[in-house]
This record gives structure tokens, sequence and C-alpha cells, in this order.
């Protein structure tokens, strides 16, 4: 699919490009999502550059996502995708500036996206340019990650809170300790790929600003490019912080799993001590040999029970003295 943005007097509009082989020539943002050979192509008879494929926006290298080619600066970001979701994942989109034109590639619906149109749509100035709009994008898509590091982080709270809740809520009912690990892996794996979406913008903005200096820039989109440097420096090391609060938790949880394991397998372990006295003295007048004093003797049995009774108290007491229940 692909859409067009064209500045009107008061407005952003949106328009699908139904006709490919005349596109206006004032659009300032092209969008491609999932495009087609021939949405690619009419793209770069309008553009004058060369549309990244899928495979190409997939490699890792900097050099084949951070570089310029025909004075286009082409720069290819790691977003996040249905991050309010049980399966986020993240998604390859390069963005290209081509003189005063922006061009996005995409395979899949960030967010970011979505609300900037939005926003551009409601209130826009007929002078806006491609710059500002990419600048709109990586604004939308920094406070994104922002958004999504504030819930991980109250989420992860809450995980903390089940695990070292006191031990008196603890009685009573079962704990859900596979639902905790759950939680907890599903919020490590959010949160390393938030990371991993922060390091690629900020390597973006880190290029933005190295490639503005021999370009005549606003001093206002300069101060923005420092404060998204800045906030992506500070969202990089909150999201490190995360990644190791989920660490200690997920050690915690495991060592609270080997504490009741231990536990019960001390209940049997004294059980079976205890035991051990009243089913040797019922062994000693289980066994069948015919001279037994107490075999005849008319107060044995309450005797051997009372015997039982005592071989098995005085272990417990003794455990019970040392303190090792």
């Amino acid at each position: 699919m692909l859409s067009v943005f064209v500045p009107s007097d008061f407005s952003l509009k949106k328009a699908a490009a139904t006709d490919l082989g005349v596109l206006p020539e004032a659009a300032v943002w092209v969008d491609l999502v999932n495009p087609t050979v021939e949405e690619d192509r009419a793209v770069e008879r309008l553009a004058g550059i060369a549309v990244p494929t899928r495979e190409d926006m997939q490699e890792i290298e900097i050099s084949s996502r951070l570089y310029i080619e025909n004075s286009a600066r082409y720069m290819t970001a790691t977003l996040m995708c249905q991050s309010d979701t049980d399966m986020p994942r993240t998604t390859a989109v390069t963005f290209i500036l081509t003189g005063h034109r922006l061009v996005t590639v995409r395979y899949d619906l960030p967010k970011p996206f979505a609300l900037v149109e939005n926003k551009l749509a409601r209130a826009c100035s007929p002078g806006i340019t491609g710059e500002q709009v990419l600048m709109e994008l990586l604004d939308a898509v920094i406070d994104r990650c922002a958004d999504i590091l504030e819930r991980c982080g109250a989420d992860i709270d809450q995980v903390s809170h089940d695990i070292f809740e006191p031990e008196s809520q603890r009685h009573g009912h079962a704990k859900q300790y596979s639902q905790i690990l759950i939680a907890i892996g599903r919020k490590g794996d959010l949160t390393s790929k938030v990371r991993e979406s922060l390091v690629s913008i900020g390597r973006l903005v880190t290029f933005l600003s190295a490639i503005v200096e021999g370009v005549k820039w606003s001093k206002d989109m300069r101060e923005q490019l420092k404060t998204m440097q800045r906030d992506v420096a500070s969202l990089t090391d909150h999201a490190s912080y995360l990644s190791n609060k989920i660490t200690f938790v997920l050690d915690a949880m495991l060592g609270v799993v080997n504490l009741e394991q231990n536990n019960i397998i001390k209940l049997f372990s004294v059980m079976a001590v205890v035991l051990m006295p009243p089913t040797l003295i019922a062994s000693v007048y289980g066994m069948n040999f015919k001279i037994m004093p107490e075999l005849e003797w008319t107060h044995g049995y309450p005797f051997a029970l009372v015997l039982m009774l005592i071989a098995a108290i005085v272990p417990y007491w003794i455990f019970k003295w040392k303190k090792w229940l």
C-alpha cells in the first residue's frame, strides 16, 4: 500500500495513490507499507531514489543501515510492534530523506506512524517539510518506547511484590509460580526488544545529527535532535536497569521455589525420622517368635501403643528444641 501526504492550506491530506504514474510533486511524505514492485518503481521515478528491499532492510551492519547515496540519506531503524500483546515483535523501517521529501518503507504497522498521521491530519503547517515529518516520527517513536518501559517497570514491580509478599499472605493458597515465571520471561523479552529498538534509534539520531552539519536546518530542529539524543541515552540506561532488575527478580523467584522445595523435602525427612522409632517397635512386636514375654501380658497391647507414641513424640520435641522446624 502506498500513501501520499500533500500539505494543503490547513491540514495534511492523506490519499492513497491510485494512479502510480502520476504522483504529486508537492508530496512531502510518501509512506510505503508492504509495497509492490509497481509502487516501488513509481516512488523511485518520483523521488529519484532506489527503494531498498525487505532483505536490504534486515541487514544489521551499520554501513547497510545508515548511508548516503545520490544525495539521499538512507536510515533504517528497528521499531516495536504489537507491544501491548503477549507476542511483541520488532520490525525494520527505512527513512529516506531526499531533498525536502521523506519516504518511509515498512512491512508492519508500528503505532507511532498512526499517531503522527492523526496528528498531522488534525493540524499541519502548509509549509511542512519531509525533515519535519521525520522529526515528528522519531519523537513519537521515542515517546512510545518510554511508555513501554514505564508500563514494563510497573509490571515488574507487581511481580516483585507477588514474590516478596509477607509470609502470612502466602498461607492458605497455592502460589502460581509458573505464571510468575512466564510473566518474568515476557517482560524480559519485551525489555530486550525495546533496548534493541533504542540502540538503533540512537544510531539513527547520531547519524542524522552528523549530516545536518552541512544542511541548513533550523535551530529548533537542531536542538530537538540534541534532546532526542539525550532522551534515547537515558531510556537506554533505563532499559538496562530494567534488564538487571528482571534478572534479579528471576533469581529471587528461583530461590523462593528452591526454598519451598527444600521445606517440603525437610518435612518429609522429619516425618520419616519421627515415624522410624514407632515402626521399629511395631516391627519388634510383629516378629513371630514363640517366646516373647509381652505376648501373654494383659496390658501388652496398650503398652506397645504408648511406647510407639512416646517414641514418635520424643524426636519431634528434639527437632522443635533444636529449632529445626
